[in-house]
């Protein structure tokens, strides 16, 4: 198979072979930037930021990374928006397309997963994968030990409950939760006055 059939079924949704000599050699230079970023002392804010331009398919302004940080190709197809803060443990597998749009807050050892396997065993034991893009708006929280799984969305300024296991499309404006993760309910306008049960916001 040449490189541009390959790269189709990677970013199309398509089964490939993942175990290839070709991919892993490829992903082997891309993990060792993933090294090279955590091996970087916290103060070396401007080296990060000049590694992540180059690892990331696109980054905007003012993101920061925690380390450690894992990608499986170093944000080769991760595409980040303007300021995108990410805890501790972010986990990317990012064989196709993440799209993160902008002020997007992820908690500690969050996981996002575009890469999965068929359910034949057969399939399975020759290392085939397939690979669905996943996209999450503006302005979005997920809460610390959440995972998203592959071809999800999840819609503007909505908030993700810690530790949910997104299966399915998360509309804006709402709070989710739970494994599978559901929504609980609509932001609103108790939201805009109080900020932890009956604790009002005292600052804007």
């Amino acid at each position: 198979m040449d490189k541009n059939e390959l790269t189709r079924r990677i970013l199309g949704g398509k089964l490939y072979f993942c175990g290839s000599e070709e991919l892993m050699t490829e992903q082997a230079a891309y993990l060792d930037k993933v090294f090279e970023y955590n091996s970087l002392h916290p103060s070396q804010a401007a080296e990060k930021t000049r590694l992540l331009k180059e690892m990331f398919a696109e980054i905007g302004d003012d993101c920061y990374i925690e380390t450690p940080f894992h990608a499986n190709w170093g944000g080769k197809y991760v595409h980040f928006g303007n300021q995108v803060y990410a805890n501790f443990n972010l986990v990317l597998v990012d064989d196709c397309e993440i799209f993160v749009g902008d002020k997007v807050m992820f908690g500690p050892n969050v996981t996002l997963a575009t890469g999965t396997h068929p359910i034949d065993p057969d399939l399975r034991s020759k290392v085939a994968q397939y690979n669905l893009p996943i996209h999450i708006g503006n302005n979005v929280w997920v809460g610390a030990g959440s995972i998203v799984l592959p071809g999800v969305t999840i819609g503007d300024n909505s908030v993700i409950g810690a530790g949910s296991v997104v299966t399915k499309d998360i509309p804006p404006n709402v709070v989710a939760v739970g494994s599978p993760c559901r929504v609980l309910r609509q932001i609103n306008e108790r939201d805009r006055q109080y900020y932890h049960k009956d604790w009002e916001i005292d600052i804007r």
